[in-house]
């Protein structure tokens, strides 16, 4: 493996090997930079890195034609992501297709590259070939964020110093889309064609839009559940753990993939480790609610966790992801915690919490509908945000939600567009940020407030969220909106679907089919003769210009 810097963080993933006729060159797929290294291995033991080849996006196999004039280069991802906002339509009438759930959407490609046969045509090329790929590199010629960040911005612009906010809540929720929540909201890039759970569903995600930052140009990282996580704490996903979901996820039910949770997880952990071991390293007190933490076989038995660094800072009384478990008691358990850190004077400066119930379980019989699961998500979150805001020490912190990943639904811009927040005093109220940002640049600014070393090149590289804050602090604390929905209303036998979802998959975070849980939500919501528009794949992702509404 070679970097494309030579300070490179992990990231990189070198995953396939191809050796020239006379043995001389050695050329190396790595599938996360996007690139072909090529070294020189003519002479056994001095070996020697000569550039980069560009490919496609994430080769994973490279391979020379026996005449050695032509690299073959498989790139598992194709070439960009692409609008598909009027793609067909997936259901349960014979038209669901492949294509339309988003791991289908990567069709791939293969890179027929000529090689220069004259030796010293091949260097100069190869030259040229390199400059390319650094031109492109993540966090390429960034510009000194010193010269471009108000002086009085609350966030750091490095590690290590300080600001005046001590402590970063992280909240992870499961798999919405920015138009699925936010499309009726009357400002920010929405399509209300495409809401399917508005203010009267999610009145404190609405109130939070309109009070603190919008982020309405906010992308996830990951594609599914299986590495959403991965990158929401580790900003990356190994190459494992890239080729190993497709094969093995909710719509192949003969094999499961295991979650670095279940304790089977050195081989998709990241060298770079996740964000309770740079806390870990940096000596920043950190506790885990929920993330990386498997459930007791009831809810009367203690929770426990496989991942070393988690031991003795994790809740074991806090329920990890059970649809049949209430986020108002995941709620009520954290704000619980947070009185406890009121009376002993301090609490961890960072700490990491789901609230995974907007996941839904479709319209299985007898469980919640999914309006009412995203209704009682959006008040638990209300809850704890207001809780927060009381607190003492709401003047030091600052408060991250993302959703893992966005896949179950339909975006008019990309379907990896997902609602995320910043809410702080220091949040700009009432500002609409359309930066460009995604799942690393809001793990690049909890390291920058927090003083840890980035864990991959991805956060390293990453875009803090400088533009979401302002200098002045807003102490005035959130009220959190009361449910306008029946947070108890349940599926009956009529309910669109409720067959299918009754066999599915549960038992954990996106187990299921997610082309039939998405028709099955999308129905319930709109009526069972509305078809389910799919989703949109921006051919790029740019940024907008930051503005006020």
């Amino acid at each position: 493996m070679a970097q494309l810097d030579a300070d490179s963080r992990p990231g990189s993933t070198p995953n396939s090997l191809a050796l020239s006729a006379g043995e001389m060159r050695l050329f190396v797929a790595n599938a996360n930079l996007n690139a072909v290294a090529v070294f020189d291995v003519g002479r056994p033991g001095d070996s020697r890195a000569l550039g980069f080849i560009p490919t496609g996006w994430y080769p994973t196999s490279v391979r020379l034609t026996p005449d050695g004039r032509h690299l073959l280069v498989a790139n598992g991802k194709g070439a960009s992501s692409k609008a598909n906002r009027y793609g067909p339509r997936p259901g349960l009438d014979g038209t669901n297709d492949a294509a339309e759930y988003i791991g289908g959407l990567f069709q791939g490609t293969v890179s027929v590259v000529d090689l220069p046969t004259n030796p010293e045509r091949f260097h100069e090329w190869l030259r040229d070939c390199t400059e390319r790929c650094l031109r492109s590199r993540p966090g390429a010629s960034p510009a000194n964020p010193e010269r471009r960040v108000a002086s009085d911005n609350p966030i750091p612009t490095r590690a290590g110093k300080g600001g005046p906010i001590k402590h970063c809540i992280y909240i992870i929720k499961e798999n919405r889309t920015y138009d699925q929540v936010l499309g009726d909201l009357e400002k920010g890039n929405r399509d209300p064609s495409l809401c399917l759970f508005p203010e009267e569903v999610t009145p404190n995600h609405h109130k939070r839009a309109r009070e603190f930052v919008l982020l309405d140009n906010f992308y996830v990282d990951g594609e599914v559940s299986a590495d959403g996580h991965e990158w929401s704490m580790g900003a990356y996903a190994t190459d494992y753990v890239e080729k190993m979901w497709p094969m093995s996820y909710g719509h192949n039910q003969q094999k499961k993939y295991s979650y670095p949770s279940e304790g089977r997880f050195a081989i998709a952990a990241s060298s770079g480790g996740y964000l309770w071991d740079r806390a870990k390293a940096a000596g920043v007190s950190y506790r885990s609610y929920g993330e990386f933490v498997n459930n007791g076989a009831t809810t009367n038995e203690p929770c426990f966790t496989m991942v070393p660094a988690l031991q003795g800072h994790f809740d074991p009384w806090f329920r990890s992801f059970d649809v049949d478990y209430s986020d108002l008691a995941r709620a009520d358990r954290f704000i619980a915690e947070l009185r406890r850190f009121e009376r002993e004077g301090e609490m961890p400066s960072l700490q990491i919490l789901r609230l995974p119930n907007d996941h839904t379980a479709g319209t299985t019989i007898g469980k919640r509908t999914p309006r009412a699961y995203v209704a009682e998500n959006d008040l638990a979150l209300g809850r704890v945000v207001e809780a927060v805001s009381r607190s003492r020490f709401w003047a030091s912190t600052a408060i991250f939600v993302v959703e893992d990943d966005a896949q179950d639904g339909p975006d008019h811009v990309d379907a990896h567009r997902t609602i995320a927040y910043a809410i702080s005093p220091y949040s700009r109220r009432g500002a609409v940020d359309s930066t460009l940002y995604s799942t690393t640049s809001m793990l690049r600014t909890m390291e920058l407030i927090l003083g840890l070393q980035p864990m991959t090149q991805f956060d390293a590289a990453a875009a803090p969220m400088f533009n979401a804050f302002q200098g002045k602090p807003d102490l005035h604390w959130y009220r959190a909106e009361a449910s306008r929905t029946d947070l108890h209303e349940s599926n009956t036998a009529l309910a669109w679907g409720s067959d299918i979802s009754g066999k599915l998959d549960f038992s954990r975070e996106d187990a299921v089919d997610d082309r039939l849980l998405n028709e099955i939500i999308w129905r319930s919501v709109k009526g069972a003769a509305s078809p389910m528009p799919g989703p949109a794949r921006a051919a790029f992702l740019l940024g907008r210009q930051d503005h006020d509404d």
